[in-house]
């Protein structure tokens, strides 16, 4: 496949007979291997009101991954901006900045990362669950770090502390078009959620590259997808450790949501034809197998959306096989190490 930087994105997950406080253990493991294996970053998700993903607060969660590593990149994919007040993610990041400079990544969602519920409960108003004020939002983050704010903005006196001064790297991310075409327009990075929305990934990225206007932070374009990505040393075992993730989003799309169930769980789950279906649907485009299947399936992506980095998302049951997947990946599909 084409040698293109590797990097992780990692949900925390929760599995059945464990808890989260076990689940961000794992993780602090999972981002220690990455670093040994030469991956580029590891990113945590915002998401609430959902059992198997303890990542609901990403900027702690950055800050220990970064006090328990010391080259990888860390950072959020993403904070969901709209559930936050801009000042604060400024301060949050700009700490974070501060106290590891150069190594810090802000990704920036629109979506709330969670049902309408919990929304409200987040942001204490129904005015708020709308996204319309997203690049308003957006535009007052980077005015936070940059401190330049235009003449007469209510927020001119206010200085980030931390913040000013400490700026992260701000990436946009996205399932359609709209952060596609205002990352673009703003000339950031930009980073699609293939792992979910594989059918809108490559018109994202065209309308991404085709408003992309050079900036202070980019001269040129610069894509990231994210995949599903499940390694083992035969496709059929791969198959088998994918199962827990697959059956844990039908469930959850399905309005059930629970912890990761284990393989044998999955395997023997009784799947309708529609259930089969969408499974089917949910795995097509991702990354699962032996090291020759992965590499195929990840290098026919980079030759599809022509993304300049690939980010792997490993939801295992048991942290042995999800480290054994990224280390057969550095190893035998992209060799980082």
């Amino acid at each position: 496949m084409k040698n293109v930087p590797l990097s992780v994105l990692e949900l925390a997950p929760v599995t059945s007979g464990r808890d989260p406080a076990e689940a961000l253990a794992y993780t602090t493991e999972v981002a220690r291997h990455a670093e040994q294996w030469g991956y580029r970053r590891i990113w945590v998700a915002e998401h609430h009101n959902m059992p198997a993903i303890a990542s609901s607060s990403p900027a702690v969660l950055v800050a220990h991954l970064a006090a328990s590593t010391s080259t990888i990149r860390v950072g959020s994919g993403g904070v969901m901006l709209p559930n936050h007040a801009p000042l604060v993610v400024a301060e949050q990041f700009g700490m974070l900045e501060a106290l590891h400079p150069g190594r810090v990544d802000l990704g920036i969602g629109r979506a709330p990362g969670t049902d309408q519920v919990t929304a409200y409960a987040l942001r204490r108003s129904v005015e708020a669950l709308s996204a319309d004020e997203f690049p308003q939002e957006l535009a007052d983050l980077i005015r936070f770090f940059s401190g330049e704010f235009p003449a007469g903005h209510p927020f001119g006196r206010i200085t980030a502390v931390p913040g000013a001064g400490d700026a992260p790297a701000i990436w946009l991310l996205g399932s359609s078009g709209f952060s596609a075409q205002l990352a673009g327009t703003l000339g950031l990075p930009f980073a699609f959620a293939h792992h979910f929305s594989g059918e809108n990934t490559v018109p994202a990225l065209e309308l991404y590259r085709s408003h992309f206007q050079p900036s202070a932070a980019l001269a040129e374009p610069y894509a990231m997808v994210s995949v599903n990505t499940v390694c083992a040393e035969t496709d059929e075992r791969a198959r088998f450790l994918a199962g827990p993730q697959t059956l844990s989003f039908l469930r959850l799309r399905q309005g059930h949501p629970g912890r990761l169930p284990s393989p044998e769980e999955a395997a023997e789950y009784p799947y309708s034809e529609i259930e089969r279906d969408f499974v089917q649907q949910r795995l097509h485009g991702q990354a699962i197998g032996s090291p020759e299947t992965v590499r195929a399936r990840l290098g026919e992506l980079v030759d599809r959306t022509g993304a300049n980095e690939l980010m792997l998302v490993t939801t295992g049951y048991d942290l042995a096989d999800r480290v054994r997947s990224f280390e057969l990946v550095a190893n035998k599909v992209a060799v980082l190490s």
